[in-house]
């Protein structure tokens, strides 16, 4: 008997044990009452991030910007070897260390209807096949474009 009045005895003071440790419900509405307050006034002494508006234009004029000047021109002195004659500014379409390899590419340009023609650079020691000449450099970069389709190592010469 003595044994079951201990043993109920324990019983009983491991249920309030347990019951007294249970956290209530207003002590975790206290906590988070107050850290909303925290977050408020964290919020109210933070000054606002200044924005500057956006304003929209419309796109109305596009200005294009002729681009000629910086395309690079080779400068070389050159001799007219087979051709009407060489103005200013040439696109060269090939350069070749033998003679009939430019005579090649010169007569397949003539047979495509351009007044190709040789001129021969003795610095180098290379035949330059000019396809187009101009006098001025504007006309020759937009020749050079159109052959680049075709010819895409296509390149300026000055001749000076």
């Amino acid at each position: 008997m003595r044994k079951c009045m201990v043993l109920c005895a324990g019983l009983c003071a491991v249920v309030l044990a347990f019951t007294s440790c249970k956290s209530k419900e207003s002590a975790y509405k206290k906590a988070y009452e107050k850290a909303q307050a925290q977050r408020e006034q964290q919020d109210t002494d933070a000054e606002a991030p200044v924005v500057t508006p956006l304003v929209e234009k419309p796109a109305t004029q596009t200005t294009v910007v002729d681009n000629t000047d910086n395309v690079p021109v080779r400068s070389e002195n050159v001799d007219l070897i087979n051709g009407a004659g060489l103005k200013s500014f040439s696109v060269v379409v090939g350069s070749f260390s033998v003679r009939p390899n430019a005579e090649g590419l010169q007569t397949r340009l003539k047979a495509a209807g351009y007044d190709a023609q040789i001129a021969f650079n003795s610095a180098r020691r290379m035949y330059r096949v000019v396809a187009a000449t101009f006098d001025s450099k504007a006309d020759a970069v937009n020749s050079r474009e159109q052959f680049r389709a075709q010819y895409p190592d296509a390149w300026l010469l000055f001749k000076k």
